[in-house]
């Protein structure tokens, strides 16, 4: 359990706040009381909705959040773009929220392959064959490949999951022997700048709370923020305190991260990362 109060913390979603259409436990009590001492923002790397529509649903589950407090992989998508290919015509492998943003945000969304400059790939359930052909004549004639996140697979309410967009990614490179030239969600630096920019907190001052180590812990570790690993998604605490994406702190609930004196019966101190 952390000892003392960050001035920013940063959250991700799914596994983390809520799971499916449920918070998890003591998530609307701890960012309530968060929020009042505190700068909050929330992230994640599905690109499936717009940030209104997340804030949405937090609103709805009982969390009151505006969109300017939620940060998706489609953010550091824009920042990448705009940084390294303002100019591109784009083919989207994703699903209509994300080709909205990204023409609202100026760039021309094409479908001939000989048009394209980059192909976007993203967690997309409309996935097929002709989305695939169209990618692999795109960047077999040049095109560069640019993804919103690595995630292999998207953890669902049931305990299943479903293939997220590394799957897709994978069917286009394997197919092209390209590389994406970047993948700019979680844990890359591009989404660690994007939700800094947007937190206005330096990185030491932030603790960074998610339920996935090789993204949310190995981004907040490399960034120099503080780190909180969750029990309540992705992760189990064997493989919490082996990994070599160690947390700063793992936590059984987003409770535990107030610091109220004493030792909380599911929190765990991880080993020092920055002592070995």
């Amino acid at each position: 359990m952390p000892d003392r109060l960050f001035d920013g913390y940063v959250f991700d979603l799914d596994g983390t706040v809520y799971l499916g259409d449920e918070l998890l436990p003591e998530a609307r009590e701890t960012l309530d009381e968060l929020k009042q001492r505190s700068s909050v923002v929330y992230l994640t790397n599905k690109p499936l909705e717009m940030p209104a529509d997340y804030a949405a649903k937090l609103t709805r589950l009982g969390v009151k959040t505006c969109p300017e407090e939620v940060i998706s992989s489609t953010d550091a998508l824009l920042l990448y773009l705009g940084r390294h290919a303002p100019e591109a015509r784009l083919f989207v492998v994703g699903e209509p929220p994300l080709i909205q943003l990204l023409s609202l945000a100026g760039y021309e969304v094409v479908q001939d392959a000989a048009d394209v400059d980059v192909v976007v790939v993203s967690f997309d359930r409309t996935f097929d064959y002709r989305k695939l052909k169209i990618s692999f004549d795109a960047v077999r004639g040049g095109a560069r490949i640019v993804a919103t996140n690595p995630d292999a697979y998207c953890p669902t309410s049931d305990g299943g999951g479903l293939p997220d967009c590394a799957a897709m990614l994978a069917a286009i490179e394997a197919s092209t022997g390209a590389s994406a030239e970047a993948i700019v969600g979680k844990p890359s630096p591009h989404m660690a700048a994007t939700l800094l920019d947007r937190l206005g907190v330096p990185a030491q001052d932030t603790l960074l709370t998610g339920d996935r180590l090789a993204t949310d812990i190995r981004m907040a570790n490399e960034a120099g923020m503080a780190s909180a690993l969750v029990l309540t998604g992705a992760t189990g605490l064997d493989e919490a305190l082996s990994s070599e994406d160690r947390p700063d702190y793992v936590i059984g609930d987003l409770g535990e991260l107030l610091p109220r004196g004493g030792e909380s019966r599911a929190a765990t101190r991880a080993p020092d990362r920055r002592s070995e």
